[in-house]
C-alpha cells in the first residue's frame, strides 16, 4: 500500500492545478488518469474541436474572397488529413506538455490506470492500493448514447470520434441542435459536406432565447445546413446509402452517409465504486457536492463535470480556484459566487453570461432590454461579418446589469466587458460611461445600453 496526502482521481482541468498546489506546498500527491492526461478540454472538446472550427473559417472566408477583392485562381478544395494533422498537433502538444509538467514535480506520482474506491480513503488502481486523508475526483463525462429505437443497428459517431475523423461525409445527420452539434454541423458544411441537423424539441439550442434561437437557426441554414426540429419520433434503419433517420409523423425519411449524436453529456461516475466509499449521487450519476465542492463524505471532493456544476472547462479550472483557495490559503470561497459566462462556437460565435431574457422575466423582477443588430455595428461591416445581435438585460429599479448576448464577431471575447463588469457588482450606468476603444465590437455596449425599455 502506497500512502499520500492526498489522492486526485482524474487529470482533466482542475487536476493538474490541484497536483500543482500540492506539490508546491511540499505534500505527496498522486493523480490517476485512465486514459489522456487533459480530460475533455484538450483531447476531444475545445482543443481539437476550436483549431478545426479555425480550419474551417479559414475555409469559410477563402470562398468569400472576392467580396474582398481577393481572388483566387482555382476553387477552394479541402485536405481533411492536413486539417486533422494540424488538430492532432494543437491536442498533442497540450497533452504532452501537461505530462511533462505532472512528470516533474517532485512530490507527484502520475498514475495510469482505472481508479475505484476500496473504501473512503483507500483507492484500487489495477494491483496497486493507494490511500491518503484527502482524494479529489476529477473524472468528467462523456456523450450520452441515447435509446433512440434502431440506434445499435447502424454505425454512428460521437464527438471523441468525429475529432478523428479524416475524411469529408458526403451528408452528415447531426442528431442534437445544441452547442456540441452545431459546432460540427457548420464546421463540416464549410468543409463541404451535405449536413442535416434533426432536433428533438421545438427550436435550436432550448436554453437561449428565442430571438437568440432564431438567430442561430438563420445563420446555419443561410449556409447550406438543413434544419429539422420539432423531430418527436426519431428512429434508425441501415441504409444502403449509410443511414435511415425517421424524425416524426409527416416528415420525410432524411438519409446519411455519416450520423453523429450530441444530445448531452453524462458524468464517468458509474465505475468509480463510489457506494463504497458513500460518495452520494443524484438520479443522473452527478455527484452530490456543497458549496465548497465538498461531497457527503468528509475529506473527499468533486470537482469538474462530474458534479454538475458546470459543463465548461473554466468552470472545472474555477472549481480548482476554489478548493485550493480554501485548502491552501485560508479563504472561503463558494460556488454559488460563481457568475456564469459560456460562448457557442459557431461562426459568429455567441457570447453569453447570466440570465437570458426569458430566465429574467421569470424572476418576478422588473427588467429592461435592448437589442441592437450587428448590421449597426461598424467593426461587423468592416469584417463584412455582419450576422447576429447584441443584447442586454438590467434591473429597472436596481440598475444591476441581470445578464447580456453577443451573437456576432468576436462574441466570445466582446462579452467580458459585461461579465467584468457584472463580476465587479457594477451597475449599467458604470458600463454606459465607459469609454470604449474604437473601432471594435465592445464599444457598442454603451450604445446598446442607451436603448433599454421595459419589457
Amino acid at each position: 500500500m502506497k500512502t499520500f496526502d492526498a489522492i486526485i482521481i482524474g487529470a482533466g482541468q482542475a487536476g493538474p492545478s490541484l497536483a500543482g498546489r500540492f506539490n508546491d506546498a511540499g505534500k505527496t500527491v498522486a493523480i490517476i488518469e485512465r486514459k489522456h492526461v487533459g480530460g475533455t478540454c484538450v483531447n476531444t472538446g475545445c482543443k481539437p474541436t476550436k483549431t478545426l472550427v479555425a480550419s474551417a473559417y479559414a475555409a469559410h472566408l477563402a470562398r468569400r474572397g472576392a467580396a474582398y477583392g481577393v481572388m483566387l485562381e482555382s476553387p477552394v478544395k479541402i485536405d481533411m488529413k492536413t486539417v486533422m494533422q494540424r488538430s492532432h498537433k494543437v491536442t498533442l502538444d497540450s497533452r504532452h506538455g501537461n505530462e511533462s509538467w505532472l512528470e516533474g514535480m517532485p512530490n507527484c506520482a502520475l498514475i495510469r490506470g482505472h481508479a475505484r474506491f476500496e473504501d473512503r480513503n483507500t483507492v484500487r488502481v489495477g494491483d496497486e492500493i493507494l490511500t491518503a486523508p484527502q482524494i479529489f475526483l476529477n473524472v468528467g463525462g462523456r456523450a450520452v448514447i441515447p435509446d433512440f429505437p434502431g440506434i445499435n443497428d447502424v454505425p454512428y459517431m460521437t464527438n471523441s470520434d468525429i475529432v478523428l475523423l479524416d475524411r469529408v461525409p458526403k451528408h452528415l445527420l447531426v442528431i442534437g441542435g445544441s452547442y456540441i452539434g452545431l459546432e460540427f454541423a457548420q464546421m463540416y458544411r464549410r468543409f463541404g459536406a451535405e449536413v442535416t441537423v434533426v432536433e428533438k424539441g421545438p427550436r435550436l439550442v432550448s436554453r437561449e432565447d428565442e430571438d437568440i434561437s432564431d438567430a442561430i437557426r438563420s445563420i446555419l441554414e443561410a449556409e447550406g445546413v438543413t434544419v429539422i426540429t420539432g423531430a418527436d419520433d426519431i428512429r434508425f434503419r441501415k441504409h444502403e446509402d449509410g443511414v435511415a433517420v425517421h424524425v416524426g409523423a409527416g416528415k420525410s425519411e432524411v438519409i446519411g452517409s455519416d450520423l453523429l449524436l450530441a444530445v448531452g453529456r453524462r458524468p464517468n461516475t458509474d465505475d468509480l465504486g463510489l457506494d463504497k466509499a458513500g460518495v452520494e449521487t443524484d438520479a443522473r450519476g452527478y455527484i452530490k457536492v456543497d458549496d465548497h465542492l465538498a461531497t457527503s463524505v468528509q475529506g473527499i471532493w468533486a470537482l469538474g463535470d462530474c458534479n454538475g456544476k458546470g459543463a465548461f472547462t473554466h468552470t472545472a479550472y474555477n472549481d480548482f480556484e476554489i478548493v485550493a483557495a480554501n485548502l491552501f490559503d485560508g479563504e472561503n470561497r463558494k460556488v454559488s459566487d460563481r457568475l456564469l459566462g459560456y460562448a457557442l462556437y459557431i461562426d459568429p460565435p455567441l457570447g453569453r453570461v447570466g440570465m437570458s431574457e426569458t430566465e429574467a422575466g421569470k424572476s418576478g423582477r422588473k427588467i429592461l432590454v435592448s437589442r441592437l443588430p450587428m448590421t449597426k455595428v461598424g467593426r461587423a461591416v468592416e469584417k463584412g461579418e455582419t450576422q447576429g445581435l447584441m443584447k442586454f438585460i438590467a434591473d429597472a429599479e436596481t440598475r444591476k446589469i441581470l445578464g447580456a448576448a453577443i451573437l456576432g464577431t468576436g462574441g466570445d471575447e466582446s462579452i467580458h466587458g459585461v461579465l467584468d463588469m457584472m463580476n465587479a457588482g457594477a451597475t449599467y450606468d458604470q458600463l454606459r460611461w465607459a469609454v470604449p476603444i474604437h473601432p471594435t465590437v465592445s464599444e457598442f455596449w454603451p450604445t446598446v445600453i442607451l436603448g433599454m425599455q421595459a419589457t
